[in-house]
């Protein structure tokens, strides 16, 4: 299929939340990880203020060293939140919740509410999340607006447009970095593993809670590695294995894990009665609807007067399945195939500055270079092999956002060597679109003895409460320590 140079727009504000605190002592890393820096001052603790949409969130802020090996250098201040145990007198501790993304917000999901853990964990856990570094409060990396704007298709489709992906990728990291600072070159998953340790400290814990989500598995994984001793329970749920090395196994498994979340969607629409797509062949709507967003005709359903791209299309498509919501992709689905031809109004220009809570870190942490236009070419056909309805959804961001970037990266792939104690719980659901499944078995080989796999037999990404057999086991384990039985898996709950 052919395609046209497109531009995609990304970013969006930063939160604007007022905090205050102090900086924190850091005792160093176990043995088997890299020295650790000389600590900041020791800190009076932390100056908590309330915040949040009901007024009984607390929001604070830890400054932290920039580059954790110049501990006397630049400062940032990162942005914390907690919610306080409901029964003080049941109370464990604090739990850390290491969001997802890259680009996830933790102080959002803590100031606007925590459903996302039990009312079981919120009574015996202070829940505590943070905005890691260059994302929401925490020193966002800021870019002009009008660049983010012009952000090109990823789906590169010649040498012209590969080159000017390139040109593009320069022009944005050096936009960035003058307006961001001295963090946009330290924005690695590895020293956010240092900052999570500033927080423990701050707390006074002896010993890290952690529950990481999608992106915020490398994160607990890395702080294991790093901080065996310094562990007591750690969560990791839908995980991402950064022991993987080049481009074209990253690409194939997660074309294959899209492919497979598509799939599902499709045998669901055509068993369900009440499927808006229901009776119909799913791929070929996706298929006229692909061409149409290609030809610039198809409508977003979310601003008048503007057509969805064809990476847009897959993207909304592709998110649905995190749910997953496949009721709702089928409506989305057929409301798109049912729609008049958009008659495109010309966008005004960007104006100010936006923020970019992807590149920064991602390419920190991930090294997956594409040599050239027929490299790339390489890849995309294996993947359009690979994943016939998805090829060309997000996934393939991770490679075109990155061109170009330095090497080597901050904090490459390695395989892990973690020596905890304690045990680690991990979840992934079999049919993950983000992070398959062949992952997070991938990690708990390289963990060993100490990780437990429970396996949820259902589709999403992110699955805690997907049930009750997901949820309880989850919250037995950080409450008691105890892991489930090796081998346990957790029925699908049906759509």
């Amino acid at each position: 299929m052919q395609r046209k140079h497109r531009r995609i727009a990304m970013g969006a504000a930063a939160a604007g939340i007022v905090l205050a605190g102090a900086a924190v002592p850091l005792a160093p890393p176990s043995a088997n990880a890299a020295p650790a820096p000389a600590p900041p001052p020791a800190g009076t603790g932390i100056d908590w203020k309330a915040c949040g949409d009901d007024g009984k969130a607390q929001c604070a802020t830890l400054r932290l060293p920039v580059d954790w090996a110049h501990p006397d250098g630049p400062t940032f201040g990162l942005a914390i939140a907690r919610r306080k145990a409901l029964d003080p007198a049941a109370r464990i501790g604090t739990l850390v919740f290491g969001p997802g993304g890259p680009g996830d917000s933790g102080v959002q999901r803590i100031t606007t509410g925590i459903s996302r853990f039990s009312e079981r964990i919120r009574r015996r856990f202070d829940i505590v999340s943070f905005d890691p570094r260059g994302i929401g409060a925490s020193n966002p990396v800021t870019c002009s607006a009008a660049l983010l704007a012009e952000r090109p298709d990823p789906n590169i489709a010649s040498r012209e447009d590969f080159d000017a992906t390139l040109a593009y990728n320069k022009r944005l990291r050096d936009d960035c970095r003058e307006r961001t600072g001295p963090l946009y070159d330290h924005a690695d998953t590895m020293s956010t593993v240092r900052d999570v340790d500033a927080i423990r400290a701050a707390l006074g814990e002896t010993k890290l809670s952690f529950h990481g989500s999608s992106y915020g598995t490398l994160l607990g994984a890395e702080y294991a590695e790093t901080y065996p001793g310094r562990v007591r329970a750690m969560v990791l749920e839908s995980v991402i294995d950064h022991n993987v090395r080049s481009a074209r196994p990253f690409l194939d498994a997660e074309m294959g894990a899209a492919q497979d979340s598509f799939d599902q969607f499709a045998e669901w629409c055509d068993r369900t009665a009440s499927c808006a797509l229901h009776g119909r062949d799913v791929r070929a709507v996706l298929r006229d609807l692909r061409e149409r967003a290609a030809r610039g005709v198809l409508p977003d359903p979310q601003t008048p007067g503007r057509a969805l791209t064809e990476f847009e299309l897959l993207v909304v498509t592709y998110k649905q399945f995190y749910g997953p919501d496949w009721a709702k992709l089928a409506s989305l689905l057929s409301a798109l195939e049912a729609s008049e031809p958009v008659q495109p109004v010309p966008a005004k220009p960007a104006e100010g500055t936006g923020t970019d809570n992807f590149t920064a870190q991602f390419c920190s942490d991930w090294n997956l270079p594409v040599r050239d236009y027929g490299d790339f070419a390489r890849l995309s056909r294996r993947s359009e092999r690979i994943a016939p309805d998805m090829h060309g959804t997000r996934p393939v961001m991770a490679l075109t956002a990155c061109l170009g970037w330095p090497k080597p990266v901050a904090n490459p792939q390695h395989r892990l060597k973690v020596r905890t104690t304690a045990p680690i719980m991990m979840l992934n659901a079999v049919h993950d679109p983000a992070t398959p499944y062949a992952w997070a078995r991938s990690v708990a080989r390289q963990i060993g003895p100490k990780a437990t796999l429970l396996t949820y037999a259902g589709s999403g990404h992110g699955v805690y409460n997907s049930g009750p057999c997901t949820r309880d086991a989850i919250d037995r384990y950080l409450i008691s320590v105890k892991t489930p039985a090796r081998g346990a898996v957790c029925p699908a709950v049906p759509q």
